[in-house]
C-alpha cells in the first residue's frame, strides 16, 4: 500500500447560476488528496491519512476516496470543520482563498498518528499542510518515524502565501527532503528553495542531501528525473489545457504507481533505479497529468484512459 499523508479540503469552484449569478460548487480536493485519488484510479493499493471532519464536507471527501478505491480508515476523524478553498480561475490558472483555522486537517496532532502495518511500502508527503501547525509538525514526525523502513516521497508544492515563518518552514522542508527517497519539485519550487541557477545543477545538489531520485517538472516542456548516475528527460504530452488544477499531484501518482507496478517500492530498490525505470515512471506521470489538465478541475484518469 502507498499511504498518502496531507491535506484534504473542499475546493469551492466558480460557477454561474441559470440566472447568470456567480456561484461556487463544492468539489473534493487538496494536493495530497488528489494524489491519493490519482493513485487509486491508476490501480495502486492506496491509503489516505489526514484529519477529516465528520461534517457534510468531510463526508464528501470520504465518499470521493472510496469511489476511487482509496482506503480512508487511517485518517483521523473529528468534529472540527473541513478546510474550504475558494478558487478563482484566470486563463486556466488557479488562485485560492483558504479558510483553514481550527479545522480537522489543521489541528491534526502527533497523538493522532496511525500505526502502520507491513502492507505499507511507501509513504507520500506534501502540500500546504507542511506549512502550518500543528499538522505540519505531525506529518514531519511521521516522515521521520517511517523513513528507516519505508520509501518516502515528498512534494512540498510550495505556496508562499501560506508561509508565516519562512525560516521554520525551510528548516522543516530540509529535514523532510533529507529523509526522502524520492523528491518531486516544480521548477518554480526548486528555485524558491535553492535560488537561481541551472536546473540540473540545483537538482544534483539536492541529490547530495539524501534523495535517490529528484523529479523536476517544467509544465508544458516536460519532466526530468535526476539520479546519481544521470538524468532522464520526458517531454510533456501535447493537449488542449482546460486548467492546471491537480497536474503535479497526478504526476506524483504516476511516479509512485509505475514504481509499484515494477515492484520497486522498497528502500533497497530506489537506491539504484535504472534510466529505463525512471523513464517509465516519468512517462506515466506526464501522460496521466496530461489527461488531468485537459479536463476542468482535478479529475485524474483511470488506467484504461491512458
Amino acid at each position: 500500500m502507498i499511504l498518502c499523508c496531507g491535506e484534504a479540503l473542499i475546493d469551492m469552484l466558480p460557477r454561474t447560476t441559470g440566472d447568470g449569478e456567480p456561484a461556487f460548487a463544492p468539489h473534493a480536493g487538496g494536493a495530497v488528496f488528489n494524489t491519493a485519488i490519482a493513485l487509486g484510479r491508476l490501480g495502486a493499493e492506496t491509503g489516505f491519512f489526514s484529519g477529516l471532519s465528520r461534517d457534510m464536507f468531510g463526508e464528501i471527501l470520504v465518499d470521493a476516496l472510496a469511489a476511487s478505491g482509496v482506503d480512508a480508515t487511517p485518517a483521523h476523524r473529528s468534529d472540527n470543520p473541513t478546510t474550504l478553498a475558494f478558487v478563482k480561475l484566470v486563463d486556466g490558472q488557479a488562485t485560492y482563498a483558504f479558510y483553514d483555522e481550527n479545522t480537522a486537517g489543521r489541528l491534526l496532532s502527533q497523538a493522532d498518528l496511525p500505526v502502520l502495518d507491513d502492507r505499507v511500502t511507501a509513504v507520500f508527503f506534501g502540500g500546504i499542510s507542511l506549512a502550518v501547525d500543528p499538522c505540519g509538525a505531525t506529518y514531519e514526525a511521521l516522515a521521520l518515524r517511517e523513513a528507516a523502513s519505508r520509501v518516502i516521497m515528498s512534494d512540498p508544492n510550495i505556496r508562499p502565501g501560506f508561509i508565516r515563518d519562512e525560516a521554520a518552514y525551510r528548516a522543516r522542508i530540509d529535514r523532510i527532503l533529507a529523509v526522502s527517497d524520492i523528491v518531486k519539485l516544480s521548477d518554480d519550487d526548486l528555485r524558491w528553495l535553492m535560488g537561481d541557477g541551472d536546473i540540473g545543477d540545483l537538482a544534483r545538489i539536492l541529490l547530495e542531501r539524501g534523495p535517490h531520485l529528484v523529479c523536476i517538472t517544467e509544465g508544458a516542456r516536460g519532466a526530468t528525473g535526476y539520479t546519481r548516475s544521470g538524468a532522464v528527460f520526458v517531454e510533456a504530452t501535447p493537449v488542449t489545457v482546460a486548467d492546471t488544477v491537480g497536474a503535479g499531484d497526478t504526476f506524483n501518482a504516476g511516479i509512485l504507481a509505475a514504481l509499484s507496478d515494477a515492484g520497486l517500492l522498497s528502500k533497497d530498490a530506489v537506491r539504484d533505479l535504472s534510466d529505463a525505470v525512471v523513464r517509465d515512471a516519468l512517462s506515466l506521470g506526464v501522460r496521466a497529468a496530461a489527461v488531468t489538465v485537459s479536463r476542468a478541475g482535478a479529475n485524474p484518469p483511470r488506467r484504461d484512459e491512458l
